[in-house]
Order: C-alpha cells, then structure tokens, then sequence
C-alpha cells in the first residue's frame, strides 16, 4: 500500500508509522485505556494493569507526557501525591482506543491473549488474576 493511494510518497507515511509506534508500545495501549477510563494516580493505574512493572509505567508516562498525551500534575499533600491527565490531544485517542477494543473483542482469541500476558508477566500470581473466570 502506498501512502496516499498512489505511488507518490507523501508526508503521510512517517506520521503513520510514528503514531502505530507511539500507541503499539509494549503496555502503552493499556495505559491510555486505564487513563481514558478515569484512572489519574500511579497507583491506581499500577492496580489496574496486572504484570506492569514500575518501571516501565514510569517510562511510558514520561514518553507519553513527552509527546503532549499527558500531563503529569503534583498535588502538594503530605504525602505528595502524582496524577496523570490525557491532554486534549490524548483525549482524542478515544475512537482509536475504542475501535482496538471493538476489533480484540471480536477477532483476538481471548485464551491467547491471556497466554501472551502470562509469558509477559514476571510473577505467577499476576498471571492468575488475567484469567477470565470459567462458566
């Protein structure tokens, strides 16, 4: 496929490949669906994603605030405390956050996706908690 149906290049291309990047990282798509659906402390967005590693949330926030999808906010309590907030720009995501959630629940197999975050995850009993209860 080319980038503006054609075979001329376009200016197109590189922002796609930016965004696919940007979003498709590994536990980013989790972070914007936790933030979009009202999480704002670290914490909360810590308990809300099973097998995330501090680290690596602490990394993806700092990437995600870098490209202006989040603000990060102290509020100066003892002790002080951390939120996260999705710009208008994060805002926006909204649809696209919505329309991978639509197309996993109707085409991703949901015992390979639990798979997939077991080998992912660290520790056996996060991956316990990704199990979908049986029926």
């Amino acid at each position: 496929m080319s980038c503006n149906g054609n075979n001329t290049p376009s200016p197109f291309c590189p922002k796609f490949h930016h965004a696919v990047e940007l979003i498709g990282r590994r536990w980013t798509g989790a972070i914007l669906r936790t933030l979009l659906s009202g999480e704002t402390r670290y914490s909360d967005i810590t308990a809300a994603i099973p097998g995330l590693s501090d680290r690596l949330l602490s990394e993806r926030l700092r990437e995600l605030e870098a490209e202006g999808i989040v603000i990060r906010t102290v509020i100066p309590e003892m002790p002080v405390r951390i939120e996260y907030h999705l710009t208008e720009k994060g805002q926006s995501l909204l649809p696209v956050i919505e329309a991978v959630s639509d197309w996993a629940e109707t085409w991703v197999d949901g015992s390979v996706a639990v798979a997939a975050c077991r080998s992912k995850s660290a520790s056996p009993a996060t991956s316990a908690t990704l199990e979908a209860p049986t029926r």
